[in-house]
């Protein structure tokens, strides 16, 4: 039988302030790929930089789960890559959605996921939609605040997730562990009640943002400044160097106006949280 499937991934951003390498929550830009059993391995896409041979992270993916030698990949993208926005979990989540359902495996996706990315934050909320908290067990998803959304400032320049993760130490003070506990803690809660001062007060961080304010520290001074903007808040997005200010819908088109007059020559936009995650359909 010949095989097709549309798969379509949502981009991602982890941390979301406090919540290092345990929260994310899916953004309404997307990654899709057609792929199609057309007898040969091919790759087609008009991303730049992506690469058209198996080392392509959606074919590595792929093949992590079952062969790709009959298919051809065809693969576009909104999503900005080396940016913080979840490129790579898409890639690797199309990848793995797409033999899951063309060889019917039912596979563990977001542990197959989490093994090709390192930690699961991107992963699930690409694969989930939604705000996700990731544990050891898995993740749990649910939706943000009604009336809430984002806009993503994103700079020309790029910061690579190793050297982000290079600057991290591997022990940090007690207090600063106690301080993400508790602003994770209420940015949940906040989300949850739908309470947007009690958001603003929860995306606090001493964890990780300070650490690497020397990769970006542009960005770090809009994020400090996101209330002067109309902001609800900021954080930076995954590694960086992307600033996520969050904020309420009304207040938004102020805010886009805003930041693009302060960095004219980065990318604003305005974007919606994403409640859904990956989809998959059968094309004939």
């Amino acid at each position: 039988m010949h095989r097709r499937r549309l798969i379509r991934v949502p981009a991602s951003s982890a941390n979301l302030g406090p919540g290092f390498d345990s929260m994310a929550a899916a953004l309404a830009l997307h990654l899709e790929l057609d792929v199609e059993e057309t007898g040969e391995f091919a790759v087609e896409t008009d991303v730049p930089g992506v690469p058209d041979d198996r080392t392509n992270l959606v074919v590595r993916a792929f093949e992590s789960l079952a062969p790709a030698d009959c298919f051809t990949f065809r693969i576009r993208s909104q999503i900005p890559p080396v940016a913080g926005l979840g490129s790579s979990a898409a890639a690797a989540v199309a990848g793995l959605v797409a033999a899951d359902h063309v060889f019917e495996l039912d596979a563990d996706l977001l542990a197959a996921a989490t093994a090709l990315e390192g930690h699961p934050d991107n992963a699930a909320a690409a694969l989930r939609g939604g705000v996700v908290i990731c544990h050891e067990g898995g993740a749990e998803r649910f939706d943000p605040a009604p009336g809430l959304e984002t806009v993503v400032a994103i700079p020309a320049e790029q910061v690579s997730t190793a050297a982000a993760r290079a600057a991290l130490p591997a022990e940090v003070p007690f207090a600063d562990a106690v301080h993400n506990t508790a602003h994770a803690a209420m940015l949940v809660l906040g989300l949850a009640r739908a309470d947007l001062d009690l958001v603003a007060r929860g995306l606090s961080d001493r964890l990780h943002q300070p650490r690497r304010a020397h990769l970006y520290p542009r960005s770090m001074e809009l994020l400090e400044r996101a209330r002067e903007f109309g902001a609800v808040g900021a954080s930076i997005s995954g590694a960086g160097p992307t600033v996520l200010f969050w904020s309420h819908w009304e207040a938004t088109g102020q805010l886009v106006a805003g930041l693009a007059r302060e960095v004219p020559g980065w990318e604003v936009r305005r974007v919606a949280f994403e409640p859904e995650g990956a989809t998959v359909r059968a094309l004939v």
